[in-house]
């Protein structure tokens, strides 16, 4: 029977003392040699381990793991859930009488760090495969107009260099089925009712060239129409609906996926390039690693190294103790 990572995190955490994240797991397993017992590890193991563990936890009822605490998420196995709540992890359990404040003072422009953290290093977005990000700026275009109907505000590419092996990228390349995944994003504060429209047909209006389209948020009304409404949108016209969660961005969600487009629109490619220099430096930035084999981190957005420190910062927005 072939060792999994969710077995990997299983037999961490049943000699576990204490809740670990992800990233802890993998550490602890290496330390026990438990690596050794997987058939395939890739380039980013841990990540593989979180992406197992944050949709179990998520969308299996029956799943063995429970997500214990906030910033950063922890796990622990439900079949020691007891544990914590005969006191011997008070601690641990403070973090989960916590809720979120916040200020809504904060810029969409603003979201685009945590937007680069979800997509380029959480373990959920693409099942934890990198996709690298970058800020298109509209004011930069060389013909003003209605810019936000044409330019998303970030792009993105996906390249499997880190996972295949420097012959499988070549033999790709000179085939038909291109191995670059190209992504756009429309990025809202919030979806409501007044503007749910709106926002969602510009993410229509400007992802048309790109394999995937999403609309990205950090709070959809609570309201069972709008809901609804989103949901037939997203499956009509294939645009991809993402929740950032600013209290634990790795359980942020993709509530609706992206339709995946088999061919890009090179003649929209082509009119974005001629009206905005950004947009066009993205594609060749893209088209260098491609044929180099080797992605260059620096030309595209930067990824926050404690992501929290700046939602507190930047966005205003915190955690305190609830009442």
């Amino acid at each position: 029977m072939t060792y999994t990572f969710y077995d990997f995190a299983y037999e961490v955490l049943k000699q576990a003392t204490i809740p670990l994240t992800y990233q802890d797991i993998w550490k602890m397993g290496l330390e026990k040699g438990l690596d050794k017992k997987l058939r395939k590890i890739g380039k980013t193991p841990w990540m593989s381990v979180g992406a197992q563990l944050y949709v179990d936890v998520r969308d299996n009822e029956k799943s063995r793991f429970i997500k214990v605490g906030l910033r950063p998420t922890r796990f622990f196995l439900k079949e020691r859930e007891q544990e914590l709540k005969q006191g011997k992890m008070e601690t641990v359990e403070k973090t989960e009488t916590k809720k979120v404040e916040t200020q809504s003072s904060f810029k969409e422009k603003d979201l685009h760090p945590v937007l680069t953290y979800y997509t380029s290093a959480s373990p959920l977005f693409n099942r934890g495969k990198s996709i690298y990000t970058k800020t298109i700026a509209h004011e930069k275009s060389l013909k003003p107009g209605y810019n936000q109907w044409v330019y998303p505000d970030m792009v993105g590419f996906y390249l499997p260099i880190d996972d295949w092996s420097s012959d499988v990228i070549e033999l790709n390349r000179i085939s038909d089925n291109n191995a670059l995944h190209l992504y756009s994003f429309e990025i809202k504060k919030v979806l409501n009712k007044s503007n749910y429209r709106e926002s969602f047909f510009q993410a229509v209006s400007n992802s048309s060239w790109a394999h995937e389209g999403y609309l990205v948020t950090t709070e959809i009304n609570e309201d069972d129409e709008l809901q609804a409404e989103l949901k037939r949108l997203a499956s009509s016209f294939g645009i991809g609906i993402i929740k950032l969660d600013l209290s634990d961005i790795d359980s942020s969600d993709v509530l609706y996926p992206a339709k995946l487009r088999d061919s890009l629109d090179w003649e929209t490619i082509n009119k974005l390039c001629e009206q905005n220099p950004e947009f066009e430096k993205f594609l060749q930035d893209v088209k260098i690693d491609f044929e180099g084999k080797r992605i260059h981190p620096s030309e595209y957005n930067a990824v926050e190294k404690d992501i929290y420190a700046y939602i507190e910062d930047v966005l205003k927005i915190k955690q305190v103790e609830e009442d």
